[in-house]
């Protein structure tokens, strides 16, 4: 999928999303299974500001996604602060040639917007061979529980002076899977006009113990799985699973 204008209103959107809670996992799970080297690939790393703020804890960060906008706006926030982040245009089912890596993360849900079982498989696949034999995948899911019970059948509303928005969110035809409808109100700065920009996007997710078993398939052990950005296990109200994986 491509994000297209969203991208340029997704950081103002995502102002309060934990962030530094994803860098803090990161190290501490680098620590846990004594991972020396440095080099890191994001997948799906958006506007690049996971990636900015690994770059500032040391980590040379190779950030990938799908969208060229998001890139663009990533590559400009990274030239601003003065940083070099090396970004690539690629889909995570079919990535290639990117060489190997001390780590390697699929966070903020991405791994979500997969909306088959083969390119889910094909990720790890390709994840895998892009890991050095020491390596760690970290990557986090929605829970079903989140996508059926707190997604399905809602409506979200957010109302500013200079972005609003109404997300309705529906049954998708897979299973455990929700279609997003995002429309966007944005004031133009110069003539305080609103623009109208709509959004379509789909995720689905999948049951643990599946996920697991491809994730095994795909050659990778599983080493924990936690939920909500705590050590714990998850239980049936999690709402965000996290995956700590290393090479069989």
């Amino acid at each position: 999928m491509s994000y297209q204008q969203f991208a340029y209103i997704y950081d103002y959107l995502m102002q309060d999303v934990p962030y530094d809670s994803w860098v803090e996992y990161v190290g501490d799970k680098a620590r846990l299974y004594s991972v020396t080297g440095k080099e890191l690939l994001d997948i799906g790393c958006g506007t690049g500001e996971l990636s900015l703020r690994l770059l500032k804890e040391g980590y040379t960060v190779t950030g990938i996604d799908l969208s060229e906008d998001m890139l663009f706006v990533a590559r400009d926030k990274a030239e601003q602060q003065g940083m070099n982040l090396t970004l690539f245009q690629q889909d995570m089912s079919e990535l290639e040639g990117l060489g190997r890596f001390d780590i390697v993360t699929i966070f903020c849900d991405s791994l979500n917007y997969l909306d088959n079982e083969e390119k889910v498989l094909s990720t790890f696949k390709r994840v895998r061979e892009h890991m050095a034999d020491d390596g760690i995948f970290l990557f986090d899911v929605h829970s079903i529980f989140k996508i059926m019970q707190i997604f399905t059948n809602e409506t979200f509303t957010f109302t500013d002076e200079d972005v609003s928005y109404i997300w309705d969110c529906f049954p998708g035809e897979a299973p455990n899977s929700v279609e997003h409808e995002l429309t966007f109100f944005v004031r133009d700065v110069e003539t305080g006009q609103y623009e109208r920009i709509e959004e379509f996007h789909h995720q689905r997710t999948y049951p643990i113990l599946t996920l697991e078993n491809w994730l095994n398939a795909a050659g990778l052990e599983v080493l924990e799985v936690t939920a909500d950005f705590t050590e714990s296990g998850p239980g049936d109200q999690s709402e965000r699973i996290f995956f700590a994986c290393k090479k069989k």
